[in-house]
Order: C-alpha cells, then sequence, then structure tokens
C-alpha cells in the first residue's frame, strides 16, 4: 500500500514572528554598534586631528589632490575665529550646536526665492564636514544633528572651532585657514590680519567659486563687512567662549 501523504510538521513551516523577531535584532545590534563607534570616533577626535575626511577624498577622486595641514587653535590669529563667528554663527558661543533663530530666518527668506541660504551653524558645520557627506538631504541632516550634539557634549566649543578652521574646505583641494592662508597670502595662518580672515571667511560658503585674492562683486562686499564686525566681536564678547 502507498504510504499515506503526511501533513507538513508545523516546525516547517515558515514563522512569520520569528523572522520580524531577527529582523528587530539585527536592527538593535547596527544600531548599537553604530552609535558605539561614532561615540568612540568623536572621543577619540577630541584629542586627534582627523586624518581625512569624506569631502577630501572625493576631491582627492577628482584629481583636485589634498593640501592641509593641522594648526593648533594657539597657533591660528584669534582673528580667524572671530571672523569665522561674524560670518558664519554670531551666536556660536551661546547656542548648544543649534540656532533655532538662524533656521526661523533662513527658511523666511528661503520661501521668498532667490539665493538660498543656509542657518547651519559652525557646530552643524564641523559635522558635516567631518563625519559625513555634503549632500543627501534630510537623511544626512538627521545624522548632522546626531553628531552635532556629540561633539557639542564631548568636544566643547574651543575643540569645535580649532576642528572647524582645520578641515573647512578654504579652496579646491584646499583644507583649513592654515593651507588658505599659504594659498592666498603666502604666509601663515598665526599672522592674519583682519582683512585676511575676512576675506578667507567670505569664501566659506561656496569655497570652489570664490577665491579670498582680489575678490569682487559679492565676496569682496561680504568680506569687507566681516572684516569690519571682527572688532564687534572681539570688543563684545562674542568669542569668549574660545579665550
Amino acid at each position: 500500500m502507498p504510504s499515506p501523504i503526511l501533513p507538513a510538521s508545523p516546525t516547517s513551516r515558515p514563522r512569520p514572528r520569528g523572522i520580524v523577531r531577527r529582523l528587530v535584532g539585527w536592527t538593535l545590534r547596527a544600531l548599537l554598534g553604530f552609535v558605539l563607534i561614532s561615540i568612540l570616533m568623536v572621543v577619540l577626535y577630541r584629542f586627534v586631528p582627523p586624518p581625512v575626511t569624506l569631502t577630501m577624498l572625493g576631491d582627492a577622486i577628482e584629481g583636485h589632490g589634498i593640501d592641509k595641514s593641522w594648526r593648533s587653535m594657539d597657533d591660528i590669529d584669534p582673528n580667524m575665529a572671530r571672523a569665522a563667528i561674524a560670518g558664519e554663527d554670531s551666536r556660536f558661543c551661546t547656542h548648544h550646536g543649534f540656532d533655532l533663530k538662524a533656521i526661523e530666518k533662513a527658511y523666511t527668506r528661503n520661501a521668498k526665492g532667490g539665493r538660498i541660504r543656509g542657518g547651519s551653524t559652525i557646530s552643524q558645520q564641523t559635522a558635516k564636514n567631518v563625519f559625513l557627506i555634503q549632500g543627501g538631504g534630510y537623511v544626512r541632516k538627521a545624522f548632522e544633528a546626531y553628531f552635532t550634539v556629540l561633539i557639542e557634549t564631548i568636544w566643547g566649543k574651543r575643540r569645535i572651532m580649532e576642528v572647524y578652521l582645520n578641515v573647512a574646505e578654504t579652496g579646491i583641494g584646499t583644507y583649513g585657514v592654515e593651507a588658505g592662508a599659504q594659498r592666498y597670502f603666502g604666509h601663515d595662518a598665526g599672522q592674519l590680519s583682519p582683512q585676511e580672515a575676512g576675506r578667507i571667511a567670505a569664501i566659506l560658503p561656496l569655497p570652489k567659486k570664490r577665491a579670498a585674492v582680489a575678490p569682487s562683486g559679492f565676496t569682496r562686499r561680504h568680506g569687507n563687512a566681516i572684516t569690519r564686525t571682527v572688532r564687534v566681536v572681539r570688543n563684545g564678547g562674542l568669542d569668549g567662549c574660545l579665550r
């Protein structure tokens, strides 16, 4: 007699709950791993200069090379940090990574059309420059916010400014104010005048399209405005967290 066909064992059937449970487990482990690695990187860069960034690697792949030279805050003229505050983030020393007023103003301006302006703080720009890519939309913005909280908590303001001034793009294939000062003015970043610092700060938003030597148009006007504001930053104590 032919053997009767037995029903499939319950254990041989897929269990949706088991699959979901495994997926949740993998997701949680990946998330925990990312958090641990990111915290370790931020702690490491609190003491060690970031060796390279994704933006630098992109320039290298495109054949522009990487021109950079690390300088400590003590070796960078204070006018440069003041110019960065004047041009990029006037409330740098008082916010905790995010300037809600600047974000609101940027949103209002952008809604009216014209040249798009951002409301990112120096802390946000540093987080993006060191750990992330330049594009990426809202997904990158979410990671940027996460890393901003980490560096504000672990690094503090002086280290954030120090890293920013060393990794910010100051020209095609040029990174940091030391390389920028050498490229545009032929001397190191420890000897920057208020005008030179203002010119470097003026090119930071669009370093591939602007130059600090013989600037014209908006770049020249913006640089001159920053130069005038450097004294305001100093006298008003807006750079107090860096002293």
